[in-house]
Formats: structure tokens, C-alpha cells, sequence
């Protein structure tokens, strides 16, 4: 283009100019092929008025930039190229940087903690809990519309019992059918609902899996009991007489664990009540029909199972008598499983392999993304914990995420808060490095805690539970202190209790209080519900005491909440701080992290404690929380920190030093991690 200048008055004009002859025209013929009079034609000037005055320009054809000779010529100067080479390679090194900082994060992050470790789990007994047919018996639709009550706990795990179709002798514990629900909870349809709801709430379903025996009205027994194939080994027989039984072995529920079949003529085993057979698991058709239900309900999106008594599983195949512990009582007194030592029928060799063999299951399952299968397994090995910690996983075999630790229910066995130092403790130097801790202080076997310790230490237990490392596990109704109920005699129910009225645990199976409605909110029947409810359901009950901060309740919920929002609390190191006839002293703190919590647990009179001469500790406590609502905020001195009894005190202090650097011995943690401030992130240490 040429550019004119003229005065002032005249017009800045825009001429045709250099004539590019690289430009192609939409069709095809070059623009060298045009003569100066098409090229003036199809491409119109532009004037633009010096005074201000621009005439109208249509730009009809592309500029077409420089040609390919022209690019190529300039694009080889230094003065284009450096710049060029150097954007370059700083796009490599960026690319490279981001992706070494990618994999070093990925290499040095902890493990997320899943969602059984990150949440209490939350018995329910569905007899128990809700009724939703007003038939006085708990059932699915029940729990169903009580979930917002266990999302306001901030509770992501549910277990619940046995809802199997049973004829009910040991309430759903005897199996008819592995495969349905019992018509008393419902339908399967019930269940599937109930399973999509707590999806829905972010809640998580475990099962309870009864692998030892079966009811003996199940098929498998019948048609084992005529010896019909391949059903005939389904279950463990040995020849006998009615009067000559195959050995001593003793029932769990007391008297022998053999009985008589006329069909078969034989005896068969039952650890258990005689309606509950033992299942033959040395039978590898047996296996793998147990195995096949497992994959049933994974199938239909269970999040986990809890393995129920376990240890009963195998049984020596020889069938020798086992050894009294009193060797000198005559052996037709022995009736009780305390006067055997059960060499031959507890945790036999073969067990953890099975057990193994299930955990392999819930891990192909696992592999969907958050969908992570727990499992959890109950055995009662009281003073053999060795054989208790072989249930957790090793570095070369899966196994249990946990085995359950029944131990703190030993605390109304000499209440004090050295006692509970000493059943922590029993856990945690006993539990495999590495592994995850769990705490259980009631369920459907075991009398209710604030019974057995007294109603005012219930929510100093709860903040125990809640504040010490690990999974709590929680039995519907503790949330709010429910209490043992009183049975008579003659309207015993379990079993056991039938056997001995002193060990009957229908007390802590009553119906859960949800208001000081009639029958606590639990069910519409007007003639009453399957077992009474405590006479204090008035004012001991959900209704009552939401939104009360004092209340049990609402001391449960907030300390649930700090549990997850606190990294100390949910995965820091735990260290004994002190221990004596009142108070059990813990600190909880996270590397990185200068906030850090100890807590104070009286179970027995009031008591000020001084920690002066505890090294590493600060000189002054602020109350983050406590369970006496008048003590929230104070501060305290660590030569005087006073408790009440039945006190829970959650302490909080600033430091830069750790506690658990110069006392090691005491301190314990599954899985070390260290908080970086400056990036908010975690990483390993």
C-alpha cells in the first residue's frame, strides 16, 4: 500500500500497493492473475479525513500476511529464534517440574483413612429400634426413617444384626434362609430400599455374616440329616447313642454341644443352641456355598461384614475330649464352656485361612472406586489376646480390617481410671505396628455401660470412645445413656437367660426411647412391645435431649464432630499422660500441627490432678470441651486440674514441641503422618 499526504484540507488516502502473489482466491486462481483494473475494482479504497471525517472501508479479500520466503528469512535471525527456543524449552522444564511435584506429593502422601476408620460405627439391633407396622417388634422401614437421626451423631457406618429369615430361637442368629429377609423385618424389597436411602445419606451398611451354623430348620440340615447328596457332610456328625455322647465338648449356652438325630441316628454338633447346627466347614462344597452368599449380598451393594464367632469355625477332626480346667470336678458337672480348656474347638488350625479366603472376596469388590468392603471380625479370647490380634491383616496376607476389642467392657470389673489405662493399654502393646485400633463398650450381648458403671460416668465414657485413637463402635442407645431394663423371670425371652436368668440379655435389648410418647416413640401398639421399656423413657430419650447442651446426647454429637474436624483427634499420636484411682490422662497431637488436645477421664470422685511433674507439657490448659457444660473455656494450671466425678475434660494448648519425641514408650500411632502449614497438605515422616 501507499500512503499520500495532502494538506490539510484534503483527504489521507489508502491506494493499492504491493501486489501479493502467494494469495489464493476461494477459487483457486492467484491474484497475479487479475489486471490492475479488476484488483482496483474488487477492492475498493479507504479515505480517512485529517480534519476527523473517516468514509466508509469494506475490506473485501484477506490480508494475506507474508509469504512462506519472506517467513523463513526473518524466522532465522537470533533475534526470532532465541526467544523462540528459549518459550520452548522453559514449556519442557515447567512440564517436567509439575510432574516430579505430581509423583513426589503421590509418593509422600499418607493413605486417605477409608470410611470405616473415619466414622463410628453404630450398632442397631432391628428388633430393637424402630417399628414401623406397629407390630411391637423393630423392623427394616424402621431404621429406614430413623437415618436423619444417625447423620445428626455424624455416624457413616451402620451394622446392624441378624434380619436373615429365622424361626427366631436365638433371635435371627439361627439362619433358615442366608438368601432372605425374615417376614417379621420385612421384605427384600424393604431392604433394598433401606440400602438405597443410606447410600443416598452417605451411609454405609454392614452385615452381620453367620458362617458357624445354621438354623436347623434350614434345608441344608434336612436334607443332611437324610443323608441326601451332597448335603450329607454339610454339617460336623459323629456316631453315638442317646446315651453315649461322642465327648465332653460343652455349648456355649451351657450342657453338651452334641444332640441326638432319629432320622440319621447319629449325633450332631452345636456349639451353640441345639437348633443352631455347626456347619462341616472342613467340607469344600461347604466353603464355597458360604462364599456364594458373601457374593450375594456384595452383589446387591453391602458395604461389609461382621464375622460372627469366628473361633467356633473348625473343630479338631479327631473329636478328643478337652481337658477340664479343674481337673479334679467330676465330669458330669462340667456343664458351663468356662470349665473346658477348648483346645479342640476354638481357632483351629485352617481358620485364618478361610477367613482369608472371604477377605480376598471383599477385595475384588473393593476395586470399584469408593467402594471400599469391610470387614470386621467377633471373637471372645479374654485373656488370649494374642489370638485376638491374629485376626488383623499382615504385610503378606488380608485378613480383618479389625478384629472387634471387647476389653473395655472389663471397666465396671474395678472402675477407676487406672483401669482403663490398663485395658487401652492391653490393646495398643498388644495390637501389630502398623494396625488400626477399635473400641466397644456395649452390644447385644453384654449388659449396658450405664448400668453397670452408673448413669453419671456414661458421657466421660463417650468422650473416651470418641477421643482415643481408632474406630469406636457404638450400641444403639448410648448415644443418649439408655439403662438395662428389668426382665422377670417368667418373661425371659433369650435363650441364655433361659439357661441361667443371671446371664440373660434381654435388659440390654429393649426398645430404643426415641420421645415420651407412649411405648418411648418405638411403636403404635397399643398391647405393647416385644420387650418392655425402661420407666425412664420420659425423660431419657432422643426427643428430650436434642438441642440440649448438657445432655448426653448433644455431648455425643459434638465430640463426634471434633473427632472427624481435628487430625489430632482422628489420627494423631496417643500418649499416657497419667493414670491413677480417679483420673485417666491421654494426650492427643499431630507432627506439624502446634494445636494439640489432653484429655482427662474421671471414673471415680472428684479429683484435682497434678501433672507438674510430667515433662513436656505446658503450663496452662484451655477447656475445649467438657461434659459438665458450667467448665467450658476455663483455664486451668497443669499443677491443678480439677475434675468432678463422671467428668470428661477435653484440654487444648498450643505448642512447637511434641510430646511424643521424648516420650516414646507411651506413645503409640498406626500410621505417621506430618501436617505441612504452609501448603495445607499431609505427608509421610
Amino acid at each position: 500500500m501507499s500512503l499520500t499526504r495532502v494538506s490539510r484540507s484534503d483527504s489521507l488516502e489508502l491506494h493499492e500497493g504491493v501486489d501479493n502473489a502467494a494469495f489464493q482466491e476461494d477459487g483457486g486462481r492467484a491474484d497475479s492473475e487479475k489486471t490492475d483494473g479488476q484488483v482496483a475494482a474488487d477492492c475498493p479504497s479507504s479515505s480517512l479525513n485529517l480534519d476527523g471525517a473517516e468514509s466508509s472501508y469494506t475490506q473485501i479479500k484477506p490480508y494475506a500476511g507474508m509469504s512462506k520466503e519472506v517467513l523463513l528469512l526473518y524466522s532465522r535471525q537470533a533475534r526470532y529464534r532465541l526467544p523462540r527456543e528459549i518459550l520452548f524449552w522453559l514449556v519442557i522444564v515447567s512440564t517436567l517440574v509439575l510432574l516430579a511435584v505430581n509423583i513426589t506429593v503421590i509418593a509422600l502422601s499418607p493413605r486417605c483413612l477409608s470410611w470405616w476408620q473415619s466414622s463410628p460405627v453404630y450398632q442397631i439391633y432391628p428388633r430393637s429400634f424402630k417399628d414401623s407396622n406397629n407390630d411391637g417388634i423393630g423392623d427394616l422401614k424402621g431404621i429406614q426413617d430413623k437415618l436423619d437421626h444417625l447423620n445428626y451423631l455424624n455416624i457413616k457406618a451402620i451394622w446392624i444384626s441378624p434380619f436373615y429369615k429365622s424361626p427366631m430361637r436365638d433371635f435371627g442368629y439361627d439362619v433358615e434362609d442366608f438368601r432372605d429377609i425374615d417376614p417379621i423385618f420385612g421384605t427384600m424389597k424393604d431392604f433394598d430400599d433401606l440400602l438405597v436411602s443410606m447410600h443416598d445419606k452417605g451411609l454405609r451398611l454392614i452385615m452381620d455374616f453367620i458362617p458357624n451354623h445354621s438354623s436347623d430348620n434350614h434345608v441344608w440340615f434336612q436334607n443332611s440329616r437324610r443323608r441326601e447328596e451332597p448335603y450329607t457332610d454339610y454339617y460336623v456328625w459323629a456316631n453315638c447313642t442317646r446315651d453315649k455322647l461322642p465327648n465332653n465338648w460343652v455349648s456355649v449356652f451351657g450342657n453338651s454341644s452334641w444332640t441326638y438325630d432319629s432320622v440319621r441316628e447319629q449325633c450332631y454338633l452345636h456349639q451353640f443352641l441345639k437348633e443352631q447346627p455347626d456347619l462341616n466347614f472342613r467340607n469344600p462344597d461347604v466353603r464355597r456355598e458360604m462364599t456364594d452368599i458373601i457374593r450375594f449380598w456384595l452383589d446387591k451393594g453391602v458395604d461389609g461384614f461382621r464375622m460372627d464367632a469366628v473361633k467356633h469355625i473348625l473343630e479338631a477332626p479327631h473329636l478328643r475330649d478337652e481337658p477340664q480346667v479343674n481337673a479334679s470336678q467330676p465330669p458330669e458337672q462340667v456343664n458351663t464352656e468356662f470349665e473346658l480348656h477348648h483346645d479342640y474347638t476354638y481357632t483351629q488350625v485352617g481358620l485364618h485361612d478361610i477367613l482369608r479366603g472371604w477377605r480376598a472376596e471383599l477385595d475384588t469388590y473393593s476395586r470399584e472406586p469408593g467402594r471400599y468392603r469391610f470387614m470386621v471380625t467377633e471373637s471372645y479370647d479374654y485373656e488370649e489376646i494374642d489370638k485376638t490380634m491374629m485376626y488383623y491383616s499382615t504385610d503378606f496376607a488380608r485378613e480383618s480390617d479389625f478384629p472387634f476389642n471387647f476389653y473395655l467392657m472389663d471397666l465396671p470389673q474395678g472402675l477407676s481410671g487406672a483401669r482403663a489405662q490398663e485395658l487401652v493399654s492391653l490393646w495398643m502393646t498388644n495390637m501389630p505396628r502398623g494396625q488400626w485400633p477399635n473400641w466397644v463398650v456395649g452390644n447385644h450381648d453384654k449388659p449396658r455401660m450405664s448400668s453397670s458403671v452408673g448413669k453419671e460416668y456414661i458421657s466421660a465414657i463417650n468422650m473416651m470412645m470418641l477421643t482415643l485413637p481408632g474406630t469406636p463402635t457404638t450400641y444403639y442407645g448410648e448415644e443418649i445413656g439408655m439403662e438395662n431394663v428389668h426382665i422377670h423371670i417368667e418373661d425371659i425371652q433369650d435363650p441364655f437367660g433361659k439357661f441361667d436368668p443371671n446371664a440373660s440379655r434381654d435388659p440390654q435389648r429393649s426398645p430404643m426411647q426415641w420421645s415420651s410418647e407412649p411405648n418411648a416413640g418405638f411403636s403404635g401398639n397399643g398391647t405393647g412391645t416385644w420387650l418392655p421399656i425402661h420407666p425412664n423413657y420420659t425423660t431419657v430419650n432422643v426427643e428430650a435431649q436434642k438441642g440440649n447442651d448438657s445432655s448426653v446426647l448433644e455431648q455425643y454429637r459434638r465430640l463426634s464432630l471434633l473427632r472427624e474436624s481435628e487430625m489430632a483427634l482422628h489420627r494423631g499420636w496417643m500418649c499416657f499422660v497419667w493414670s491413677d484411682v480417679d483420673v485417666f490422662v491421654y494426650l492427643r497431637e499431630q507432627d506439624g500441627l502446634d494445636r494439640a488436645f489432653l484429655v482427662l477421664i474421671n471414673l471415680g470422685r472428684n479429683a484435682t490432678t497434678d501433672l507438674s511433674s510430667i515433662s513436656g507439657l505446658p503450663e496452662h490448659f484451655r477447656v475445649h470441651t467438657s461434659t459438665v457444660p458450667k467448665n467450658q473455656g476455663r483455664s486451668y494450671d497443669r499443677a491443678a486440674v480439677p475434675t468432678k466425678k463422671g467428668e470428661g475434660l477435653l484440654l487444648e494448648f498450643s505448642s512447637n514441641q511434641r510430646f511424643h519425641t521424648s516420650h516414646a514408650s507411651s506413645c503409640y500411632i498406626s500410621e505417621r503422618a506430618c501436617y505441612l502449614n504452609v501448603l495445607d497438605i499431609m505427608y509421610k515422616c
